[in-house]
């Protein structure tokens, strides 16, 4: 048996669980060793069955009885079914697709059962516990859960993975004790040096695989998820800073600007610049004063004035005519992830430009515009253009400032001197799409990447390793602060007949929900919550019957996105009711009214990101936060968004509060949740970030770690580096 052997080779598995595997992510045998568990069934957490609350994952221990089996009415899916006692009460038990479950035990067995609260259309159930037979039944640390005759508390229990269709816990569990069995993990050579190991008093791998999978003691399981957590860090940051030691060999073209040319081209805005945008603007105009590029990352709450940054850069660059050179008319690539925001920012820029004669263009999709023509009118200053003749101009250093999505990368696309590269919002904008804008004479042009994502700085020291970082924390002078108001299932009414007002005033408004649809409630009891088919034809019907009412969602195409919110940005649409894909849109002035369906079930970060949408104009804005809950966590939870200062601070709050695996949008990062839970851990962030840099420094090629440098190619993969 080797790491690299598919696991069907050594594991009898039927198409199912072949398809139920790829979807895990399981192929290898190297894969199933690091499919590590999300938790350890321990008697710590046992629970009455009259204290269990529905989305706990809890371990219940009682007597099992009314064992049977059945298929769902519509979907014929095989299920198990039982209910547990205990001396609180009684709680039923499904286990769906695994009907055999019910066939493990008898009538009156003593059990251990492990998994997740519930609730159906016939009240609250365990799904699909992990099942373990006990000769007797343990006691609390507290005292006996059943009164005298209990045996003690086992010392640690086994490991609960995550799973799906086909693929329980169970058989991961097994499979994973077989390959330890084998005796592979124990010739298997470790790529962190022994010196690192020794230095953070981490397990070394043989060791650490054991103990993530077979603890005998609690110990054992936290030193190898120490290690582990180490481990992933370490990596993400070396692979980090090897792409930035590789993107600073490349020569730059060095930004000399006149700073009374800067001062009178943002004297012009019609508003102050805050301290924190000229700070940024100062800082990243002496990086790009040097020789070598410049890579930044830009973070600034929704309306904090990142665009306002990025077109003084532009500028800068525009303007530097370096004596003695053989290149002038430096150029800026700015690329946007949709063709509404390109075309948002295209008119932005024609504003902040208009008075300089600087030419600007567009490209997308759709097709392509210039800025300034001669046939411009009062309501379209730009004219369209044609493919050919914009990357004509372009190729020749005419047109300095281009502006569009990811056609700005393709190879018919060529700068004269391409200076500077924003990218607005664009997380995986890596290392091939960097080599693309460096040209063949070696020179690659500085790099600045905005986000409106509220990021805890342990985790943009981690992602952004290879980054500079600047953030914008101050709102501009005279926006008011949004009106954020936590309102419960008694209070829709009078919400509903202020948005009414505000609508009759001319406003809009997003209603947005947690979930696309509502669920099929004979396939697993998905989570109760209002979803956007459902919530929208209600307004329609029921609350808003005289108002245009439009609906957005992650599976709808691009070209159907941009075209809703196009009507929604032109007042087609007086209400938008949506997903949180509208967390990173278009920019809807008018939009001054935003109610957040269930939300409890969203973070602090995103909850103020989606509350940022309605924060475009002058206009007093109103964020409403809809919640379900009757617990005072939880209200406590959300009262925090009324009182912090900005999106950043809510960050670091519910990566105190809930974990970083909880924080949204992580899985576009790749990293996994035990990374995750490494990056709530400052100084692990910053020791492994040292270690990479030191190691990068003494050996950037790794030349005297193949094992380790074999390991980073595979991260590299698997954490989307490319």
């Amino acid at each position: 048996m080797y790491l690299g052997d598919d696991i069907t080779k050594h594991f009898r598995t039927s198409e199912e669980q072949k398809k139920a595997l790829a979807r895990l992510g399981l192929k290898t045998i190297r894969d199933m060793l690091y499919y590590f568990p999300v938790r350890y069934t321990n008697v710590s957490e046992i629970k009455l069955i009259r204290d269990a609350s529905i989305g706990d994952t809890v371990t219940l221990y009682g007597r099992i009885g009314k064992l049977k089996t059945r298929k769902a009415f519509k979907s014929k899916m095989p299920m198990g079914e039982a209910e547990l006692e205990d001396s609180s009460g009684r709680i039923n038990i499904i286990w769906f697709n695994q009907a055999y479950m019910a066939k493990m035990v008898h009538e009156g067995d003593t059990v251990e059962l492990s998994g997740k609260i519930a609730e159906g259309k016939n009240g609250i159930y365990l799904s699909n516990p992990e099942l373990k037979e006990k000769n007797a039944l343990p006691i609390d640390m507290h005292g006996s859960l059943f009164g005298a005759g209990s045996e003690a508390a086992e010392v640690f229990g086994f490991p609960i993975y995550r799973e799906t269709r086909n693929i329980t816990s169970r058989f991961i569990y097994h499979t994973v004790q077989k390959i330890l069995k084998s005796g592979l993990v124990q010739n298997l050579e470790d790529y962190l040096p022994n010196e690192m190991l020794a230095k953070y008093n981490l397990p070394k791998l043989s060791t650490a695989l054991v103990w993530m999978h077979a603890p005998q003691t609690e110990n054992h399981a936290q030193s190898a998820r120490k290690r582990f957590s180490f481990e992933e860090v370490f990596f993400i940051q070396l692979a980090r800073k090897i792409e930035r030691e590789n993107y600073l060999e490349n020569k730059s073209f060095p930004v000399n600007y006149n700073p009374i040319d800067i001062d009178d081209f943002t004297g012009r805005f019609p508003f102050k610049q805050t301290r924190a945008q000229e700070n940024a603007i100062a800082t990243m105009l002496t990086d790009m004063a040097k020789p070598h590029p410049m890579a930044r990352l830009l973070e600034g709450d929704v309306g904090s004035g990142k665009t306002a940054v990025a077109a003084t850069l532009s500028y800068a660059t525009i303007k530097t005519r370096p004596d003695g050179k053989t290149y002038g008319n430096l150029q800026v690539a700015y690329m946007a992830p949709t063709e509404i925001l390109a075309t948002q920012h295209f008119e932005n820029f024609i504003k902040y430009f208009k008075h300089t004669g600087i030419s600007v263009g567009l490209i997308t999709g759709s097709g392509c515009r210039k800025f300034p023509t001669k046939v411009a009118s009062a309501k379209e200053p730009w004219t369209a253009i044609s493919r050919t003749q914009l990357l004509k101009w372009v190729a020749n250093g005419e047109i300095p400032i281009l502006i569009g999505t990811h056609a700005l990368i393709q190879k018919s696309v060529k700068f004269k001197h391409l200076a500077l590269a924003i990218i607005d919002e664009q997380h995986r904008f890596g290392t091939m799409q960097r080599k693309k804008l460096v040209t063949k004479e070696g020179f690659a042009p500085h790099l600045l990447s905005m986000t409106a994502t509220p990021i805890p700085r342990t985790l943009a020291l981690t992602i952004y390793g290879d980054l500079d970082l600047s953030i914008l924390d101050e709102m501009p002078m005279g926006r008011k602060p949004i009106i954020t108001e936590i309102v419960l299932p008694n209070g829709r009414d009078a919400v509903y007949a202020f948005i009414r007002k505000e609508l009759q005033n001319g406003r809009q408004a997003y209603v947005i929900c947690p979930r696309i649809d509502e669920p099929d409630p004979e396939k697993e009891m998905a989570v109760q919550a209002r979803s956007v088919t459902a919530e929208a034809e209600h307004l329609r019907t029921s609350i808003f019957p005289e108002y245009t009412i439009g609906i957005l969602h992650s599976k709808m195409t691009p070209a159907k996105k941009d075209a809703v919110m196009e009507e929604f940005s032109s007042h087609k649409i007086d209400i938008l009711v949506a997903t949180s894909v509208v967390e990173v849109g278009v920019n809807v002035p008018n939009a001054t009214l935003i109610i957040i369906e269930g939300a409890e079930r969203f973070g602090l970060a995103q909850l103020h990101q989606l509350r940022g949408r309605v924060i475009r104009s002058n206009h007093q804005a109103y964020c409403y936060l809809f919640a379900e809950t009757k617990s005072e966590k939880t209200a406590d939870r959300l009262k925090a968004i009324k009182t912090a200062k900005n999106g950043f601070e809510l960050s670091e709050h519910d990566l105190a509060l809930r974990g970083a695996g909880e924080l949204g949008g992580t899985k576009q990062w790749g990293i996994t949740d035990l990374g995750m839970e490494a990056i709530r851990n400052i100084k692990m962030v910053e020791a492994a970030r040292a270690e990479a840099s030191a190691l990068v420094t003494s050996d950037p090629h790794l030349t005297d770690y193949p094992a380790m440098k074999a390991l980073l190619d595979i991260k590299k993969v698997e954490i989307h580096f490319e």
